[in-house]
């Protein structure tokens, strides 16, 4: 199995489509979509769909370029008419060597046969998704499934050759994707896919027919989108508040694209107190959209409402902003954030002693570093903030990640076992080599590494601002105990004058109303609104602080 697994890069699977009455043909559709990894542009595929009384076929070709290097001749997946797994083909060559597999799925059973490693035969379920790492075909069928299946409710893929992986439908939400000036009506679907030694989130984009528009693995850098969106876009429609002003800021070898929302009033003297908003890890758009509701893009308006301008910008290398993000941790980020205040600090409306940074999840983390690199910043708010070192966080993440699935004891042993090997390998340098090719994929990252070796204890000694720290009493993803524990350590190691805590009740960790704050609550949330209980005291706090400003 060597060959193959050192064949493709890190994706997906195949799924079920809607199949004519007997002795009726569809008529073949062809489709293109661009992949992107961390923002550049890497690869094309082109997919063709076809179906019939027996069944339906999803046949892709295309290239993806260096590092992989990855020629996709002929890739063939076969569905029964009941959407049962029959057969995948592939003949591929990477960086000119020439590799071919089959699998055949017979009497539960899928054999497959690596050209000149040998075969091997697994148990495969009878409604299992194929899923073969490095084709976008591989989603296409996985669109249309998504589609029949409810919140809170599971898909089994099979991963070629041998791994079952369970993926979980967390939120559904309609949406909008921009195509030039025009806007296509979409679905949303953010899922978990647990995969061996890690969960990973992402996001499925379908047209209201169930087509595949874009795919999003944030851990991976990756993004897939047909060709015609990508053209224009990669991001869904942004979210739009009375005020907004797109903006782009001019950074060292590329441009930030960036929205700035205005207050409706101007104060006497036409210059505002203003905020820089900076969203977590799991979203790198400037709304920051998490599980479907646009966090970071709601709380600028509500600060705008408020008399408090608020930036909030895309990631270096997403979206609108120029940049390198896979060569981004950290303290890069941190970096942009400091660019964004010397923009601010420029702008006739805005006062620059009156400059504040306002960071979600590990957002907070870039907000604090941030604000430990540059004095000038008037005030540090954090919402929904880790309070451990890196590592810890990451085994602590992985713990709850865990205590959600339905594992046997050796088997939770081992995935705690292989997160503690990627822990000791990134942060040494040592052993990566021994990571499977996938994990190292994804842990051998500079972000990653970055996130291992964040200690905030250290970067809060070097805080001199006041510091506001908000936390949902129900959130269950970095629960409630990590804001005490943040604000003893800013009392014990910084020099701020005010450290303030504010634990909102009934909140979770998308700072929205909830009943039991678990993720697997989130796609029925009533309420998709970020709360006023949150966004009220920090615009508070921030009036009340500015204020002291001479």
């Amino acid at each position: 199995m060597r060959l193959y697994s050192q064949l493709l890069y890190c994706m997906w699977a195949v799924v079920l489509m809607a199949v004519p009455a007997a002795g009726q043909q569809a008529p073949a559709t062809v489709t293109a979509y661009t992949t992107f990894i961390r923002g550049t542009p890497v690869g094309r595929e082109d997919v063709t769909i076809r179906s019939d009384n027996s069944g339906f076929t999803v046949t892709s070709q295309g290239r993806v370029g260096p590092p992989t290097n990855l020629t996709i001749e002929r890739a063939e997946f076969k569905y029964g008419p009941d959407g049962s797994p029959q057969s995948f083909e592939l003949k591929a060559s990477r960086a000119g060597v020439d590799a071919s597999m089959k699998t055949t799925v017979t009497g539960g059973n899928a054999t497959t046969e690596v050209a000149p490693s040998g075969s091997l035969t697994k148990p495969i379920a009878p409604q299992a998704i194929m899923h073969v790492n490095g084709l976008v075909g591989s989603y296409i069928v996985l669109a249309d499934r998504l589609g029949s299946t409810a919140p809170g409710g599971q898909l089994r893929l099979f991963v070629i050759p041998e791994t079952p992986v369970d993926v979980r439908i967390v939120n559904v939400q309609n949406d909008r994707m921009q195509r030039g000036n025009e806007f296509v009506n979409a679905r949303r679907y953010e899922i978990v896919i647990a995969n061996p030694g890690t969960d990973a989130a992402a996001t499925v984009t379908t047209g209201t027919d169930g087509s595949l528009l874009s795919v999003r693995i944030p851990s991976q850098g990756l993004d897939v989108v047909r060709a015609d969106l990508a053209a224009s876009t990669s991001r869904t429609q942004i979210h739009s508040n009375p005020g907004d002003e797109p903006v782009t800021i001019a950074a060292v070898g590329f441009n930030i694209g960036a929205t700035v929302t205005r207050p409706g009033k101007a104060p006497a003297d036409g210059r505002f107190p203003a905020v820089i908003l900076l969203g977590g890890s799991a979203a790198n758009d400037r709304d920051g959209y998490a599980a479907g509701i646009p966090v970071i893009g709601q709380l600028a308006g509500q600060l705008a409402d408020a008399g408090i301008l608020t930036v909030r910008y895309d990631k270096r290398g997403y979206a609108a902003s120029g940049g390198r993000a896979e060569s981004a941790g950290l303290a890069d980020y941190a970096e942009d954030a400091r660019l964004v205040m010397r923009w601010l600090s420029e702008r006739k409306d805005v006062d620059p002693r009156r400059i504040a940074l306002v960071g979600y999840g590990d957002g907070a983390w870039v907000a604090l570093l941030a604000a430990s690199r540059e004095k000038r910043f008037a005030a540090i708010v954090t919402l929904a903030a880790p309070s451990s070192a890196g590592a810890e966080f990451v085994l602590e993440q992985q713990q709850q990640s865990l205590d959600a699935l339905n594992l046997t004891p050796e088997e939770r042993d081992r995935r705690v076992a292989l997160q503690k090997q990627i822990n000791t390998a990134v942060q040494s340098g040592k052993g990566l080599a021994d990571l499977p090719p996938e994990v190292r994929k994804q842990a051998d990252t500079t972000w990653f590494e970055s996130l291992l070796t964040f200690n905030p204890t250290k970067v809060l000694s070097d805080v001199k601002q006041p510091l506001l720290i908000v936390h949902g009493a129900l959130d269950r993803q970095i629960t409630v105990d990590h804001a005490d524990r943040l604000a003893a350590i800013a009392q014990k190691q910084s020099d701020s004058k005010s450290i303030e805590v504010v634990v909102v009740k009934g909140v979770n960790h998308l700072l929205v109303p909830a009943i039991t704050g678990e993720v697997r609550e989130y796609g029925a949330l009533p309420d998709r609104t970020v709360s006023k209980d949150v966004a009220t005291p920090v615009a508070n706090w921030l009036t009340r602080t500015f204020a002291t400003i001479k």
